[in-house]
């Protein structure tokens, strides 16, 4: 979303990013670095959640009286352009 709002206010011309507006996305696409203003992103670790994830999974499976747990992938900004970063 945050990459076609960007396209439309760069095709637009009326609001320059980031001088007017800063924008920001989320999941850091493959799209946003090559964005006509590279767009800020917040990236997921997918790859170690993933990876986390299955072995939780496993885990509680040989074992289903063990203790339920919350781990936590604290998000990566990823600045570029359309935050003036």
């Amino acid at each position: 979303m945050a990459l076609g709002l960007l396209q439309s206010l760069v095709s637009d011309g009326r609001v320059l990013v980031p001088d007017e507006i800063a924008l920001i996305g989320f999941d850091d696409i493959s799209f946003a670095a090559a964005a006509a203003v590279p767009l800020s992103s917040i990236c997921q670790l997918s790859r170690a959640i993933r990876r986390t994830a299955l072995r939780i999974v496993l885990e509680e499976a040989a074992d289903p009286d063990s203790t339920p747990r919350q781990t936590v992938f604290p998000p990566e900004p990823v600045v570029r352009r359309s935050t003036a970063g």
